[in-house]
This record gives structure tokens, sequence and C-alpha cells, in this order.
């Protein structure tokens, strides 16, 4: 935008201007949209797992889900709180009191042993929690 000679009204006083730069807005902006686009994916926190490949899709779902994981050492994580065998029990019969029980989605690494998995299923089970789906990372095919 060239800055020329500004109008003269009369009696020889100046006008203002009556544009707005936004190039200084807009370069803001810029520069905010980098930094979220770049700290967004660290924002997702949690339990390092080596998770199955699939080619199941996303469930959807209007309740907030209750995230159980298992680590590659077989310890038993609930959201990112770890949990002993001897708390389990515990913390799931509390979770299962809901009014509405949530969906339980179990994260295992790949390399567990089938049956310290399918252990935590059992106690899932008998807490009363049936809604449970097995959490994997899309393989090839899918989109």
């Amino acid at each position: 935008m060239a800055m020329g000679p500004m109008p003269r009204r009369r009696g020889g006083r100046r006008t203002p201007m009556a544009e707005i730069n936004v190039t200084p807005f807009v370069d803001v902006m810029l520069v905010l949209l980098i930094i979220f686009m770049v700290t967004a994916p660290l924002l997702t926190a949690g339990v390092d797992v080596n998770l199955p490949d699939s080619r199941a899709g996303a469930l959807s779902q209007e309740q907030e889900p209750v995230m159980v994981s298992m680590d590659q050492t077989g310890q038993i994580f609930i959201g990112d709180d770890p949990v002993s065998s001897g708390q389990l029990t515990g913390r799931l019969e509390a979770i299962a009191r809901a009014p509405q029980p949530p969906q339980v989605y179990l994260r295992a690494d790949r390399g567990l042993d089938y049956g310290a998995v399918m252990r935590v299923m059992g106690e899932l089970n008998r807490a009363g929690l049936n809604r449970v789906a097995l959490v994997s990372v899309g393989g090839p095919g899918t989109e």
C-alpha cells in the first residue's frame, strides 16, 4: 500500500486515513497456527503401548470411555494411573457402579502373553463391565 499525500479538506487540515493495515494481524495469526500445529500432537499423553494392527474401523461414542492399558512389562493402567493387580478389581467395580457403565477400551502391548490380557478381560467381566473394545492400530489397506 503506497503512502501518498493525505487529501486535504477545506481549511487546510488533513483527513485521517480510513484504511486498516491487516498485515500484522495476518502475521500473528500464521504464527499462532504454526504453534498449534506443532503442539497439538504433543498433547496426547498416555502409556506407551505397541498396539497390534487391525482392519477394523473406529467406534462412534457419546460417553467418554475408560482406557485400560497394559504396557510391555504387563503393568496395568486405568487412564494414566498405574494400578496393581490387587487394586484392579476394586477400581473396576467402582467404575461399574456408575448409573450407565461406560465403554472400556483395552489397549495391550502386542508382545504380552495372551493369558495376561485374558486375566484383565476376566476382571472386567467380573466387575460387570461387558462393553469392552480391544484397541489396535489400523493396518495396511485401512483409511
